[in-house]
C-alpha cells in the first residue's frame, strides 16, 4: 500500500513538509525539545525528526567540512552507541524547495543493539529480545544554513523488532533495503521534495 501524505506545519508555521498521514505528532503525549519535531508512525515503530541546531564546522563549504559535521551529527544522535553504527552510503541530496546552492546531504546506516545483559543483571533473554530491535536502520539528511549559522537534521528511525519485517528481504551488504527501509526512503524523498521555509526568523529564535 502506497503511503499518504499530508502538509504538515512546523516550528508554529515556519517551516512546512509533506509527512505521512499516519504517523502522530508526539508533543501531543508527551514533551519534546523547543529544537525538535518529531512524529511517529501510529501503526509501527517509525519516527520522523525534525531538529534545529547550531552549525558545525568552520565556514565554507567543501567535502571535508560537510563530511565531517555529518559525522559529528551522527556520533551526536547515538553517542556512545557509534562503536555499532555501520554507514552504507552517504550523498548529495536536493531539496526541490530551497536554493539550491544549500548544501544538504544523506547518509544510511544501521545500529546494531547493545549485547545482551548476564541474566543475574536482570530479566530474562527472552524479555529482553522481546523489547530490543535486531537493529535500527538511520537514514539521516542535513541541510546545511552557512548563512543562519544552523544545521538542520531530518532523522528517520527505523527499528526492526524481529516479526515485524521479513528478514529474508534485508541485506544492505547486497543492496536488498527491505519494505520498512524503502517506505523510510520514500518517506525521505517526499520531505526532499516538499521542506520549505516560510520564516527565515526561525533559526534566530531557537
Amino acid at each position: 500500500m502506497t503511503a499518504t501524505f499530508k502538509n504538515t506545519t512546523l516550528f508554529g508555521g515556519a517551516l512546512t513538509c509533506d509527512l505521512p498521514t499516519s504517523f502522530a505528532d508526539v508533543s501531543q503525549i508527551r514533551q519534546v525539545p523547543d529544537n525538535q519535531e518529531v512524529y511517529i508512525d501510529k501503526d509501527g515503530f517509525t519516527s520522523i525528526i525534525i531538529e534545529i541546531n547550531e552549525r558545525v564546522g568552520g565556514p565554507g563549504s567543501s567535502p571535508e567540512i560537510n563530511g565531517h559535521a555529518l559525522t559529528t551529527h551522527l556520533e551526536e544522535i547515538v553517542e556512545e552507541d557509534i562503536e555499532r553504527v555501520k554507514v552504507w552510503n552517504t550523498t548529495t541530496t536536493v531539496f526541490s524547495r530551497l536554493d539550491p546552492d544549500i548544501p544538504a546531504f544523506t547518509l544510511i546506516a544501521t545500529q546494531a543493539p547493545p549485547p545482551p545483559l548476564p541474566a543475574e543483571a536482570g530479566g530474562s533473554s527472552r524479555e529482553r529480545s522481546n523489547a530490543s530491535p535486531d537493529f535500527t536502520a538511520i537514514i539521516l539528511t542535513l541541510v546545511r544554513l552557512e548563512r543562519e549559522e544552523t544545521d538542520i537534521l531530518i532523522t528517520i528511525n527505523v527499528p526492526h523488532i524481529r516479526g515485524e519485517y521479513d528478514e529474508d528481504d534485508v541485506d544492505l551488504q547486497l543492496g536488498k533495503q527491505g519494505k520498512l527501509i524503502g517506505d523510510a526512503v520514500d518517506y525521505a524523498a517526499r520531505i526532499w521534495e516538499t521542506f520549505k521555509v516560510k520564516d527565515w526568523g526561525l533559526f534566530k529564535a531557537i
